[in-house]
């Protein structure tokens, strides 16, 4: 296992030297073994996108996942590329569209959510947290099982900012210790819970949908911005977001609304460019029981 761990580090420490146009050329060859030869995770794929999108023909269907899996052979070999880069590229590459939406409510002090998914290369933005807007940047994350790739992971996502991400279960301590100024904490919304942390289900790509509540309930405890983050490719290797504004007043919100709000959000930009989603997750293994009255 140690030699295993080595080979690794020695790997990605070389792959995240290479230039860009090395990088995509390794891509399009990882790319081309994965789904074609493969075939990692193609049966989840596939299923997950024709119970997503009823109303595709399958001719539909395999070229949205075609484009899929070059977008999360690029998106892998560009987490690596993080270990590499200068903050300089990475700003250049990736950067917030429209962040005079944000600014405002930071000359006021008033700190924010964003909420996002696992869309373009969120793992950039977790990355450049800090570095793109005038707020200390906290992020919430569900730890890894394999402690290794826990470490390596969050290595590479403080490597900017000096500071790594927070277990989302401590989230909000974290949150109340940097009350006296604003932050920006991002939630990442569309990843699953577990049986035991399902509180809520609601309709999300045509299909009923476990989400967790936990941005919603924060936001309205400390009555924080709630924003959603839409992360899109622009070309190859460069990315925009562009920030809605969900709510200013979250205590003052319906119960579910802002999780709703955020889900819809989703749910729009993902169809909006299908390919960018991460498709290869099992993000509908828990079904909801209808127990009869």
């Amino acid at each position: 296992m140690k030699f295993f761990y080595g080979l690794f580090s020695v790997t990605v420490w070389l792959v995240s030297r290479l230039p860009f146009w090395l990088l995509y050329l390794k891509s399009d060859v990882l790319k081309f073994l994965i789904f074609n030869v493969i075939g990692y995770r193609k049966k989840v794929v596939f299923e997950n996108l024709r119970h997503a999108f009823p109303e595709k023909n399958e001719q539909e269907i395999k070229e949205i996942a075609s484009h899929f899996y070059r977008n999360l052979c690029d998106l892998i070999l560009e987490v690596v590329k993080i270990q590499g880069m200068s903050l300089d590229t990475l700003n250049k590459r990736l950067f917030i569209k429209n962040y005079d939406l944000l600014e405002p409510y930071f000359k006021s002090g008033r700190s924010i959510i964003a909420i996002s998914g696992h869309c373009g290369n969120w793992e950039w933005m977790g990355a450049a947290l800090t570095t793109y807007t005038d707020f200390e940047g906290v992020g919430a994350v569900k730890p890894l099982s394999d402690k290794f790739f826990e470490t390596y992971i969050n290595n590479l996502r403080k490597r900017f900012s000096g500071r790594g991400p927070v277990d989302f279960k401590m989230v909000l301590r974290e949150m109340i210790k940097r009350k006296d100024h604003p932050i920006l904490t991002l939630f990442v919304g569309d990843q699953t819970p577990t049986k035991s942390e399902i509180n809520y289900w609601t309709n999300f790509l045509s299909q009923e949908t476990a989400v967790f509540l936990g941005a919603e309930k924060v936001a309205k405890a400390l009555d924080h911005v709630v924003v959603f983050f839409d992360i899109q490719r622009v070309r190859r290797g460069y990315y925009e977001i562009v920030a809605t504004l969900i709510t200013d007043d979250a205590k003052n919100t319906a119960e579910y609304e802002i999780t709703e709000k955020h889900v819809r959000l989703l749910e729009e930009c993902i169809h909006k460019t299908p390919d960018n989603w991460l498709w290869s997750h099992r993000r509908w293994k828990h079904q909801r029981s209808h127990e009869k009255v």
